[in-house]
C-alpha cells in the first residue's frame, strides 16, 4: 500500500509558478513510479507527466511540455511538480499516483492516488 498527499495548490495569475509536492508513505517509495495527473471540471482525467523509480525516465504531455517539470527525492519520499508560466487552462485538480509497474499516460492502471490539491488561474 501506499498513502499519497498532494500540497501545493493555490490560486495564481496567468504567467505565475506553483510547485505541487507529493508525500508518499508506505510501501519503499523508491520502488514505485509516479505520475501527476489533473482533472478540470467536466472532462476526464488527463495525464499530466511521470517519472521512474530512480529520477530519471521524465514523460510529459504535450501540453505541459517545456513548462512543468517532475523530480523526485526519494530521500524525503517526495515527488514534485514545478509549474511556470501557468495560462488559465491549466486550472484542473492535480493529482499524484504510484504505481509498481511504468504505466505511463495510462492513468487508469495506477494503482495508488491522493486525494488531489487544487489549481486555479486566474486571466
Amino acid at each position: 500500500q501506499v498513502q499519497l498527499a498532494e500540497s501545493g495548490g493555490g490560486l495564481v495569475q496567468a504567467g505565475g509558478s506553483l510547485r505541487l509536492a507529493c508525500a508518499a508513505s508506505g510501501r519503499i517509495f523508491s520502488s514505485v513510479v509516479m505520475g501527476w495527473f489533473r482533472q478540470a471540471p467536466g472532462k476526464e482525467r488527463e495525464f499530466v507527466a511521470t517519472i521512474n523509480w530512480n529520477g530519471g525516465g521524465a514523460y510529459y504531455s504535450d501540453s505541459v511540455k517545456g513548462r512543468f517539470t517532475i523530480s523526485r527525492d526519494n530521500a524525503k519520499n517526495t515527488v514534485y511538480l514545478q509549474i511556470n508560466s501557468l495560462k488559465p487552462e491549466d486550472t484542473a485538480v492535480y493529482y499524484c499516483a504510484a504505481d509498481p509497474i511504468y504505466r505511463g499516460s495510462l492513468y487508469r492502471e495506477y494503482a495508488y492516488w491522493g486525494q488531489g490539491t487544487q489549481v486555479t488561474v486566474s486571466s
